[in-house]
């Protein structure tokens, strides 16, 4: 049994964490501004990030959000407003060597604290921890399961932005990219703002 609900957990960390989302969005405009080395800190932050913040929620926090409707909807909207403004950051980004030379990926710090302002980890962390988690135990399992499970899938993303380094040489198509990617962040977390 305890098998059975190990590998549902794997598979629910697996789809949540491969498919389309906020940190998966940044990190392949992270990959194809600065590369996959420069990225890696970031990449680390995620996986860390959120199994630090599955494992913080599972001390009961997720209990208190999931009871008191006006403090998840206060951090919804606060996480939509944190949201907008890294799709402008992303959309007015340029290449390093261009424009913004200043321009640096996000660190491990940044990336692992930006968990707690996603909408989409929001909704990860506290599916899961309803579905898989019983007591603080559980938790710690899950947190652990979706760091070890999360960190590859987002190296993909990242290794995909890289991949597309050589086609966004261009600035005019560098530019077009960060505005898709900016327009995909914002899209990627509607359906969580507003489940």
């Amino acid at each position: 049994m305890m098998h059975e609900l190990i590998f549902a957990l794997v598979a629910f960390a697996f789809v949540t964490s491969a498919t389309p989302g906020p940190n998966n969005m940044m990190l392949m405009a992270s990959g194809a501004n600065f590369g996959l080395r420069r990225t890696v800190p970031h990449m680390l932050g995620v996986s860390l990030g959120f199994g630090g913040m599955v494992a913080i929620l599972g001390l009961g926090i997720d209990r208190i959000i999931h009871e008191n409707h006006a403090l998840a909807e206060a951090l919804k909207w606060i996480s939509l407003a944190y949201m907008l403004w890294l799709a402008w950051k992303i959309a007015t980004s340029a290449a390093p060597e261009g424009v913004a030379a200043d321009a640096r990926p996000m660190t491990f710090l940044q990336a692992a604290a930006f968990q707690w302002v996603n909408p989409k980890a929001w909704a990860m962390a506290l599916g899961a921890l309803s579905a898989y988690a019983a007591g603080v135990g559980g938790a710690l399992i899950v947190a652990v399961v979706f760091a070890l499970v999360n960190l590859p899938t987002v190296a993909i993303w990242a290794a995909a932005g890289q991949a597309l380094r050589g086609f966004l040489a261009t600035p005019a198509r560098l530019r077009l990219f960060n505005g898709v990617m900016a327009i995909l962040l914002i899209v990627s977390m509607l359906p969580v703002l507003f489940h």
